[in-house]
């Protein structure tokens, strides 16, 4: 009897961790899900903890031994370098092999990447990310993997939350001191997150390490009832999410020699959602770019991960 084969898919974030495991050819047999495993946060050894125990509790589940998984895809929040997928990488091994569980081939990726992979169902696209951060990613029609954005906070992630957050509250603080215009946000602040002064705002952004990304809702809530600080915030970072996706279709262009359609998905908490902010980006992105089409992801990244588990598998094999 032949033996069985199946591959392991794993989205890794920093709340919860989904498993599916499913035969070579996509069909998902099994669905896990954990705790956190944000390696950034907890620590590679949790966060290896949370990966084997869902490895094993998949095996479980359908009955077939760790050894029968031909590959494991985990696409972990925070596993952008190379050096940090290659330290979590060794960490999983080693709690496996603790654990005795037989697993021998393990693939770290970063969370963008199964995203990517699933939202298309491996075919060729963009997903643009905005939540806390932002960044853009493609996929060609020859396969080649593009970026743009991803700097961080302090260089980049233009377009997200803390982005919006940090300019909101700058709009605010610049009305306190009547340097600025007057703006809806002051008033928004002040009453739902208490910061109705420059004491407060001090406080609570060098002190107290307030999320600044918390203010980004206010400032889409400020700009649909017409302020025009806020529709300004939106307005500049909407421009440079649209950056994000011209470069991007550039890439993609240049690399295939060929204009054809292009599917973008919006992904995150900033953009995910119906808003003022969602209509405004896709109005700049479709007007100016008639080869992009704007639709929603159409799988999970977990099942991103299982479908680059299988190539891997298929790649090794020819």
């Amino acid at each position: 009897m032949a033996k069985k084969q199946f591959v392991i898919g794993i989205d890794g974030g920093g709340t919860k961790t989904a498993a599916l495991l499913s035969d070579l050819n996509g069909n998902v047999l099994v669905e896990e899900t954990g705790g956190p495993s944000n390696f950034q946060i907890i620590g590679v050894q949790k966060a290896s903890e949370v990966i084997v125990s869902l490895v094993k509790k998949c095996c479980e589940e359908i009955g077939c031994s760790p050894s029968e998984i031909l590959t494991i895809v985990a696409g972990l929040t925070g596993a952008g370098r190379e050096g940090d997928k290659e330290r979590m990488k060794l960490a999983v091994l080693e709690e496996a092999r603790k654990r005795k569980t037989a697993i021998s081939n393990v693939i770290i990726e970063s969370d963008g990447r199964i995203a990517l992979e699933g939202a298309f169902r491996g075919k060729p696209g963009i997903i643009l990310i905005a939540g806390t951060g932002s960044f853009a990613l493609a996929k060609d029609h020859k396969g080649g993997i593009h970026r743009a954005g991803g700097w961080g906070r302090i260089l980049g992630d233009e377009g997200s939350g803390y982005v919006i957050g940090r300019d909101g509250l700058n709009a605010v603080t610049k009305h306190l001191d009547g340097r600025g215009k007057e703006t809806l946000l002051t008033r928004l602040i002040a009453e739902r997150l208490g910061l109705g002064n420059q004491e407060a705002i001090i406080t609570a952004v060098y002190r107290e390490n307030f999320d600044i990304a918390r203010v980004a809702p206010l400032v889409i809530e400020a700009a649909e009832a017409k302020d025009t600080e806020a529709a300004r915030i939106l307005n500049k970072h909407t421009f440079e999410l649209f950056e994000h996706v011209r470069t991007l279709v550039n890439k993609i262009e240049e690399s295939t020699r060929m204009r054809a359609k292009i599917p973008l998905s919006f992904i995150g908490s900033v953009i995910g959602a119906e808003s003022v902010y969602k209509k405004i980006l896709q109005h700049k992105i479709v007007f100016s770019l008639p080869q992009v089409t704007v639709v929603a992801p159409q799988a999970s990244p977990a099942f991103g991960a299982v479908l680059l588990a299988a190539q891997s598998v298929k790649s090794a094999h020819e």
